[in-house]
């Protein structure tokens, strides 16, 4: 039998995951200036398979998989883990950590709009509200010079940084939505290992292709023990972490709780990798944040979000 946690567990199992991914998105900056992309994504893959074989074994008690509940666990590995992670990672890379926080602040109204698309949840007009907070701060980012961050390499591409690591926020919306439905049938930790071996098979070819041209002498130990923590973190504590607390809370109320992405990669930008706000950076942030608030404080005596039995 499976555990089923409390709601406030669940709660608090929601909001250590995203600050969990905050983090590790913007700590992947020092990882990618030291490793190739595919390479790095293929290591963090490889190390989660490791970590979680034992969570491979299928329960006594779990009903085989129905083919549309075979193609969602596709999904949430190929959106969530393989797309998120090229996009997230490659992203990062070529803007600031700081301002990969604010594009990502975003996330809980996308999360609404994919409810409303793909779930037929009802929207209100203050959720489309947070929507258009979340598109201004992006677009004020267009305006903010980056003197940090991104590096003099890359400065003429930050726009196609922020624009990859939007991306990043649509599969991360993709995965909280689908993630709900996966977890009717598996369990956390079977998920965590599944979309991870998804993962790893289809980062092999290209993770292979670059790990036999790459100098692995070269990499400090700092850069290692930060890869595999982020990993771990990545592909095992934050994925279990979300999908325990998405057993006992509904997926619109999750949404509320990827406000804590944001902020932890910005103050991780700011704490550990040196950045700094901006006046323009911090205004964007602000407004960003402004739309976390529409989109996710209760809305009286009727919640915003109506769960699909």
């Amino acid at each position: 039998m499976s555990y089923t946690p409390s709601r406030a567990m669940g709660y608090g199992c929601l909001m250590l995951s995203m600050s969990m991914v905050g983090a590790y998105v913007a700590l992947t900056k020092p990882l990618a200036a030291a490793l190739p992309i595919f390479l790095l994504a293929w290591l963090r893959f490889g190390i989660g398979a490791v970590a979680m074989l034992r969570w491979m074994k299928k329960p006594v008690d779990e009903k085989p998989l129905s083919p549309q509940s075979r193609r969602l666990v596709f999904l949430e590995s190929f959106l969530g883990n393989f797309l998120f992670t090229i996009c997230m990672i490659t992203g990062v890379s070529m803007t600031s950590a700081v301002s990969a926080g604010v594009i990502m602040s975003a996330i809980p109204a996308v999360v609404a709009l994919m409810s409303w698309i793909f779930l037929k949840e009802k929207i209100t007009p203050r959720v489309w509200g947070a929507v258009a907070c979340g598109a201004l701060g992006i677009g004020m980012l267009s305006f903010a010079k980056n003197t940090h961050g991104a590096g003099e390499a890359h400065g003429q591409y930050v726009w196609l940084g922020n624009l990859l690591v939007f991306c990043a926020v649509l599969c991360e919306a993709s995965y909280a939505v689908i993630g709900k439905k996966l977890t009717a049938v598996l369990t956390p930790k079977r998920i965590s290992a599944i979309i991870n071996l998804w993962g790893l098979l289809l980062m092999t070819p290209m993770g292979l292709y670059t790990a036999l041209r790459f100098d692995f002498g070269a990499v400090s130990a700092n850069i290692w023990l930060l890869l595999v923590f982020y990993a771990l973190a990545a592909s095992v504590w934050s994925v279990w972490l979300w999908m325990t607390g998405l057993k006992v809370v509904p997926a619109g109320r999750a949404g509320v709780f990827t406000v804590m992405l944001p902020v932890s990669a910005a103050l991780v930008g700011v704490a550990a990798l040196g950045e700094s706000l901006t006046v323009l950076q911090g205004a964007a942030f602000a407004v960003a944040l402004a739309g976390v608030l529409l989109a996710t404080l209760p809305g009286g005596a009727k919640n915003e979000y109506q769960e699909k039995p």
